[in-house]
């Protein structure tokens, strides 16, 4: 699964179609940041007219929105003749836990012309069973509705949620002005004695290399959403290359 005949120039191991909503501005930056040589990402987004969800309500109307537009974003970045699928946005890949996760992929292979898919929920499941967690403390950006749908995908696939901070970020922006303050805050918040782990949800949380520092102070695994789902996409592919600053699953698996 490396090197293709007729390679692109740039993306001559694998080139991934990223799907991104069009208010996100962290998953791209950070997945360049996690770059390496031959892989390359193309990020098409899904338009967010109404970026707000101070409320359940909001977050209902958010999916919505991304429900009617995904398709979309997909049949542009086809265009592209991608290898992979990427889901660079995590709310919809938790939502109606474990069930909804792999209809929304089946979903997106279908559109895609049969692509496997990487998403944030799938990556983090996989990294939670390789660090042998039972317990997990969980970070996310959303209202109280996305949390629930969180603690049930993770609940279905075995994993108890000893703990969850949602930071109830008003509007998409917000969720990339959260300060590293307040991200740290949350990480102690959540990481309990008996937590075995801690995941932070939400793509538009800047949290990746912050993951990186904080399994030094709290000795535990500290699962960013877009490291593990660079992760799943590179190994998914044949990708071996480790990746330094992202945390111990791209540094060391």
């Amino acid at each position: 699964m490396e090197e293709r005949r007729n390679a692109d120039r740039l993306g001559g191991r694998r080139k991934f179609g990223v799907i991104v909503p069009s208010t996100n501005t962290i998953v791209e930056p950070e997945f360049h940041a996690m770059a390496v040589p031959g892989v390359t990402p193309h990020m098409s987004r899904i338009h967010i007219r109404d970026m707000h969800f101070p409320d359940d309500e909001g977050m209902v109307r958010l999916l919505e929105q991304i429900r009617a537009e995904i398709g979309h974003a997909v049949d542009r970045v086809m265009t592209a003749r991608p290898d992979y699928m990427v889901m660079g946005m995590s709310a919809e890949t938790f939502w109606d836990g474990l069930e909804g996760n792999r209809q929304f992929v089946k979903m997106i292979k279908e559109r895609s012309d049969g692509l496997d898919v990487a998403t944030g929920a799938e990556g983090c499941e996989r990294a939670l069973k390789l660090f042998g967690a039972k317990r997990i403390g969980v970070i996310t950006p959303y209202q109280p509705i996305g949390d629930e749908n969180v603690v049930k995908f993770f609940t279905d696939i075995g994993f108890e949620v000893a703990a969850i901070k949602g930071l109830k970020c008003p509007h998409a922006i917000a969720i990339a002005e959260v300060t590293e303050a307040e991200l740290i805050d949350a990480i102690h918040e959540v990481n309990q004695p008996d937590v075995d782990a801690v995941v932070q949800c939400g793509t538009n949380l800047c949290m990746s290399e912050i993951a990186d520092e904080a399994e030094r102070w709290i000795d535990k695994p500290v699962i960013a959403i877009n490291a593990a789902t660079w992760w799943m996409a590179l190994r998914d592919n044949g990708i071996e290359d480790k990746v330094q600053g992202f945390g111990t699953l791209l540094r060391e698996y």
